[in-house]
């Protein structure tokens, strides 16, 4: 059964955003950009994303802050 509600890596982003509204987003700035507290909450967000699958596999390897 495919139950994939988030397709994208521009979704996953923007959920991630939206889920912790304490962040900063800053335009384009680049994965690497951001500070190590930020980078990590995104990672335990797409392992989450993808174990609870919202997300599949392909994806949660793929997708980039």
């Amino acid at each position: 059964m495919n139950t994939q509600t988030i397709t994208t890596q521009a979704a996953v982003r923007d959920a991630f955003w939206n889920a912790h509204p304490a962040y900063t987003r800053r335009g384009r700035t680049k994965q690497n950009d951001y500070n190590a507290t930020i980078r990590s909450a995104f990672c335990e967000y797409v392992d989450h994303l993808q174990k609870c699958g919202d997300i599949t596999e392909k994806l949660a390897r793929r997708v980039t802050l």
